[in-house]
């Protein structure tokens, strides 16, 4: 047997595989499936102070190795969250991650004084960094400032693990790490989805209502790892490493580049099962190649 947890601050996972935000929904989808105990953590979908019906359908679109998706964020806000969601979750055993957003700085800030009071949520994964609504996410997370002004507010009121989730439509994704780092963070969660769009030739329109959309998937795996790479030599904080990561070789590259966890997400819509998948490949990867513990691959890149 081999030690597969990892940490986060105080926060400890019993493995480092987990499913990302938007692509599990709050757990239950998931459930139907497998014991989802077995994953190292759960980031819940995206959860807003209000409601959000999100954006005109249609608003995914498969694309060659991948899809693009223009979701918008749809959920029933943080008061539904708490009511009806919460108290059917909570009992799960593993680690519950709320996905926070805003339009304003004072909006993450509301959401967030409403989180820190629940339980069994021991962190929060502040997303600064959707492509597909029009008002705050991305806008935050593309420039040093905005990351730091977001960071710094919600850090003063939360007192638990705080992650913050990064954009790659960024020139120098590093300084943004750097820079919300220095405001508290205790970890960032990379890379979000890619800027993109899609065409119907034939009709000449295109394929998503808001044109452009989030384009995640094996696509962009490359350039996701060179990120986590990056960041991960420029920050002292721990990195959760995503996008295109489909098989346990895909995740012990981020790990080797690296990222402290994992995230899986557009392999979720393929095979639900996957993540169960990678912590299996990751357990037989350590015995393989006579490793005690998952953290001794952590940053072990020879270059």
């Amino acid at each position: 047997m081999v030690d597969l947890k990892v940490k986060l601050r105080d926060l400890e996972f019993k493995n480092p595989v987990m499913a990302a935000s938007g692509t599990c929904g709050f757990g239950e989808e998931l459930a139907d499936f497998y014991d989802i105990s077995k994953l190292g953590g759960l980031f819940l979908k995206g959860t807003t102070p209000r409601n959000r019906d999100g954006n005109l359908y249609p608003r995914m679109a498969e694309t060659a190795s991948g899809m693009l998706n223009a979701v918008g964020l749809q959920n029933k806000g943080i008061d539904f969250f708490i009511s009806d969601i919460y108290p059917r979750i909570k009992s799960y055993n593993t680690a519950l991650i709320i996905n926070v957003n805003g339009s304003t700085i004072d909006e993450y800030c509301e959401i967030t004084e409403k989180v820190n009071e629940l339980d069994r949520i021991p962190a929060i994964e502040l997303n600064i960094s959707c492509p597909n609504v029009k008002e705050g996410g991305m806008a935050f997370g593309v420039s040093c400032a905005g990351a730091e002004a977001v960071t710094k507010a919600v850090r003063k009121i939360y007192n638990k693990t705080l992650i913050v989730k990064l954009s790659p439509n960024v020139t120098d994704i590093a300084e943004i790490a750097k820079a919300v780092e220095a405001q508290g963070a205790d970890g960032v969660s990379l890379v979000n989805t890619f800027l993109g769009m899609a065409i119907d030739a034939e009709k000449r329109i295109p394929l998503l209502s808001t044109v452009t959309g989030g384009l995640s998937g094996p696509a962009i795996k490359p350039i996701a790892l060179r990120m986590v790479w990056q960041v991960s030599r420029a920050v002292k904080i721990p990195v959760i490493g995503l996008g295109g990561i489909v098989t346990a070789t895909d995740a012990i590259e981020f790990l080797l580049a690296g990222a402290s966890a994992i995230q899986v997400g557009t392999a979720i819509f393929k095979d639900p099962f996957i993540p169960l998948k990678i912590i299996d490949g990751i357990e037989d990867y350590l015995i393989r190649h006579n490793f005690s513990s998952v953290n001794e691959i952590v940053g072990g890149l020879s270059v």
